[in-house]
């Protein structure tokens, strides 16, 4: 039996399907590093990121999370976190206004409810981001499937819903000097 003094002591373990834990290394391995991006498909061809630079820097690394701001020109507001759960993987999009304080829409994602693959995880809006959208007036967005894909060459980042499909994929094969941190003077 365990006392409660090795029980504090004990950290819990992260297990995870094997897919999941192949994708999350596989994202490990780029740590450090960012990338050139473009946008291969945008069935709303949104303005936010016509003709702009847009990178990808998987900035921090830990056992438990990955942080991957998210550059789309001069704007430095979003970044990707990439949680291990214990029960699989979960997405969140942290946004952040030009001062650091969080924006009105943050925090919101997905779980992987499935194993997926080793170079392919889906993130179904959690329940909490439902409810956030509801509130936030943006009833389309209740039902975004977010999709990452980590191949050796290219790493790709999906939006889907019902009419919208968003997709932006990154050349893994060209490492640009990382930029300045998310938040940093503009």
């Amino acid at each position: 039996m365990i006392n409660t003094a090795q029980a504090a002591n004990t950290a819990p373990v992260l297990n995870s399907h094997p897919n999941q834990q192949a994708f999350f290394q596989a994202l490990t391995k780029l740590c450090g590093q960012a990338f050139k991006g473009k946008v291969v498909a945008d069935s709303t061809n949104s303005e936010a990121f016509n003709n702009k630079s847009l990178v990808m820097h998987v900035r921090t690394c830990s056992d438990t999370q990955i942080h991957i701001p998210f550059h789309v020109g001069e704007d430095r507001s979003r970044t990707w976190i990439i949680t291990r759960t214990g029960s699989g993987l979960s997405l969140k999009h942290d946004h952040r206004h030009k001062d650091g304080s969080e924006d009105a829409v943050t925090m919101y994602g997905g779980l992987s409810h499935e194993p997926g693959f080793a170079q392919v995880q889906s993130f179904p809006a959690d329940s909490y981001t439902q409810w956030m959208f509801a509130e936030k007036d943006l009833p389309q967005s209740i039902s975004n499937i977010w999709r990452v894909f980590v191949y050796p060459e290219r790493f790709s980042y999906q939006l889907v819903r019902a009419g919208r499909e968003f997709r932006v994929d990154f050349d893994l094969t060209q490492p640009i000097e990382a930029p300045p941190a998310p938040g940093a003077a503009r």
